[in-house]
């Protein structure tokens, strides 16, 4: 089956993109570049030659900004290029969207794209040099470098495993945690047997800070306090504790943190309060005045937090920072409106070479992420009414990247249901590739020198057309 190949760029006037790459190398890695061409290549297979021709200046380019050629330009003198493409497996947004296009214009099967980025720098580089700007925009989280080469084929052979690696010697593992002695004993005494390296990745996911919050429902067994007022203060959370009913429950962080509204709703203090089995969103019952008429409404209120993500995947960890809070909403049965982002940052304008060892440049991330944000929002045709930038030393640690969303649909249009058995499953949305593996697992871990080449498969990739089309649906 034929591959068929094209490369696309943006007109001089409106390479946007090639200019923001061009500045960073001259201020960030402070190399004397004199011009840059961003170039996107895609290959295409499982369709004819007439459909790909009708795909050309419909899909992959818009002709009153584009420039397409059917081969590789030819280097001038002074030029070097390289590619870069994603990992194999990582979802690539931009070749998806290819393909939903091509399958919409031509009402046929689906076909495949892959997609690639060329660089063509121009100006008087060392082979050291060009290999900094490479290291600077290839991402090993997510991408590498790609054959320059034209492919006979986009198939992709994987070795597929017919059994799963057991952790020999797990049980008789001599380790002073109280996880791993916990599972041990489990598989020792039920299974009698050494444990999957699957099943042990699952216990790790659902017993990560991510999923079951483990930090905050730690019991809390010695507690002494000297400072008056918050001594007082706790004093109230036991007497509150008692009153409830819930001194068999333990005393955690959580149930410190959760009890305030808790008592709220026993004294009939929070009667506007909406909640559902269904729902991971703040939601409150108000009345809005319509035309001079007042109308049930629930407004629904969601944050995330995409610190890790954000921190080793710049684009991806923001774009679906904004994704997550904006899904619980969705979920909920409300169209969301409004949307706020507040992020932590070392100092951006820090020169490259000082980046600590293991790390992104503070540039890469701070540029990164307010790309992924935007992006992701504007795909889906949501306003970012306020931003709040924080700058401090302290960010080298750890990126903040926090994105908060409000929706709101009619109450009468909202309808509350509980699971019950024999209920059907709808499993909505694209297929997933390697991201986003272990993903919650990973925002729970500290860093080491190695997360930008362990950690890849962590961090999810958006796919904001399938939201939007739910945004559609509520808003009509």
């Amino acid at each position: 089956m034929s591959v068929f190949r094209i490369y696309v760029e943006k007109k001089p006037e409106f390479a946007v993109e090639a200019q923001s790459v061009l500045s960073d190398i001259k201020t960030a890695l402070r190399i004397d570049v004199e011009n840059v061409r961003i170039l996107n290549r895609y290959d295409a297979d499982k369709l004819s030659e007439e459909d790909f021709e009708a795909a050309v200046n419909t899909v992959f380019s818009e002709p009153a900004v584009d420039t397409v050629c059917r081969d590789m330009p030819s280097l001038k003198e002074g030029e070097r290029v390289f590619a870069v493409e994603y990992l194999p497996g990582q979802f690539d947004q931009r070749a998806d969207s290819c393909e939903q296009c091509i399958q919409i214009l031509r009402q046929g099967e689906r076909c495949r794209v892959r997609n690639a980025r060329i660089y063509i720098l121009k100006g008087n580089i060392s082979d050291a040099e060009f290999d900094k700007i490479k290291s600077y925009i290839i991402n090993p989280v997510e991408s590498r470098e790609a054959s320059l080469e034209k492919v006979k084929t986009l198939d992709t052979n994987y070795e597929i495993p017919t059994t799963v690696e057991t952790l020999e010697g797990f049980i008789q593992l001599n380790e002073d945690y109280d996880d791993i002695k916990f599972c041990q004993d489990y598989f020792k005494n039920e299974e009698h047997r050494d444990p999957t390296i699957t099943e042990i990745r699952m216990i790790d996911t659902y017993w990560s800070d991510h999923c079951r919050h483990t930090t905050f429902l730690t019991n809390v067994e010695k507690v002494s306090i000297d400072t008056p007022y918050i001594k007082d203060t706790y004093d109230m959370y036991l007497d509150v504790r008692k009153e409830l009913g819930r001194t068999e429950k333990p005393i955690t962080l959580m149930d410190i943190g959760t009890l305030a509204a808790k008592k709220l709703k026993a004294d009939g203090k929070l009667p506007d309060l909406d909640e559902s089995e269904e729902i991971n969103a703040c939601s409150v019952k108000i009345k809005v005045d319509i035309d001079g008429e007042l109308e049930d409404w629930i407004l629904m209120f969601k944050n995330e937090t995409h610190n890790h993500p954000t921190e080793i995947e710049p684009f991806g960890g923001a774009a679906t920072c904004l994704g997550g809070a904006i899904r619980d909403p969705l979920s909920g049965r409300s169209y969301v409106y409004q949307a706020m982002r507040v992020t932590g940052a070392a100092n951006p304008l820090v020169p490259v070479e000082d980046t600590i060892q293991g790390k992104l440049p503070q540039r890469k991330i701070t540029v990164g992420a307010a790309n992924g944000y935007s992006s992701y929002g504007n795909q889906i045709g949501l306003a970012t009414g306020h931003v709040s930038e924080v700058y401090h030393p302290g960010y080298v640690a750890k990126r903040m990247e926090i994105g908060a969303v409000l929706g709101a649909a009619p109450a009468e249009n909202i309808r509350r249901e509980a699971p019950v058995a024999g209920d059907v499953v709808i499993l909505l949305g694209g297929k997933t590739g390697r991201d986003g593996c272990g993903g919650a697992t990973g925002s729970s871990k500290s860093h080491t020198l190695e997360s930008l080449e362990s950690c890849g498969a962590e961090v999810q990739k958006g796919n904001p057309p399938e939201e939007r089309k739910l945004q559609r649906l509520f808003r009509n």
